[in-house]
């Protein structure tokens, strides 16, 4: 038995979920929602910002069509929905959908501050389904290499670590609105986060600086996740265990 899919908001990342759903036997596409008609018909196609995103290909015919994602929610016939809407948008709809009794997958971030979040996390404690937001690089192939090789240590236990993300701003008025992107910090160095938690579990602290500069918010960020069982790392190499001291990680 297939998992029926309602999706809500079919832009750029909407149009690259439909894209894996598509790819998936146990999964079946039911509905549809977006405001914008060209969208929801499948007559147009926001352009992906990575290689082989947001493709196309995938016949509307079939689909449910709705203008507001309210709707979709009170569509019975569906067992999961996909909140692909613009960030200021994620807490009320999957609020709504988690209340329908339905399991929910959101794109990233939940929320655009912790209060937000929290409401969240609280109101998918007492639902029903499940809630998922969609952390998409846990599941890349040069991130589970890495994963599996902190994992095994073929390499040796890890010390210290250093990852860094560089890129140009992608402009437009939502990446350019910090209010409604969240900035850099939300909208791309969450992955970043989330992958350190992912191979190194919960930091004891966390350190971060940054500034703004295209938009309002914070557009670039150096933080140190502070863990009690990995050695101080300096530029001269490894040192003693410094338990004021420890980093696991320099992001940009």
């Amino acid at each position: 038995m297939k998992t029926r899919v309602g999706v809500i908001g079919i832009g750029m990342m909407g149009s690259t979920h439909l894209d894996a759903y598509r790819k998936i036997d146990g999964a079946e596409v039911v509905a549809v929602a977006d405001p914008i008609k060209e969208r929801r018909e499948g007559l147009s196609t926001a352009a992906g910002n990575i290689e082989g995103q947001s493709k196309g290909g995938v016949h509307f015919s079939a689909f449910r069509k709705y203008e507001d994602g309210m709707d979709l929610i009170s569509d019975p016939d569906m067992d999961l929905i996909d909140i692909c809407l613009p960030t200021p948008l994620h807490l009320r709809y999957a609020k709504a959908a988690l209340a329908s009794g339905r399991h929910v997958l959101s794109e990233k971030p939940f929320a655009l501050d912790s209060r937000q979040g929290k409401e969240l996390a609280d109101a998918a404690a007492d639902a029903k389904g499940m809630l998922m937001c969609a952390m998409c690089m846990r599941f890349w192939p040069g991130w589970t290499w890495l994963k599996e090789r902190v994992e095994d240590q073929q390499y040796g236990k890890v010390l210290g670590a250093q990852f860094r993300r560089t890129t140009c701003h992608p402009g437009g008025p939502f990446y350019s609105d910090g209010a409604a992107c969240g900035g850099a910090i939300l909208d791309l160095h969450i992955h970043d986060t989330d992958f350190i938690q992912y191979c190194f579990g919960v930091p004891k602290a966390v350190f971060s600086r940054g500034y703004a500069k295209d938009t309002t918010h914070i557009d670039h960020v150096v933080t140190q996740y502070l863990y009690d069982d990995i050695p101080w790392w300096s530029r001269k190499g490894p040192g003693r265990f410094n338990p004021e001291h420890p980093f696991i990680c320099n992001i940009r």
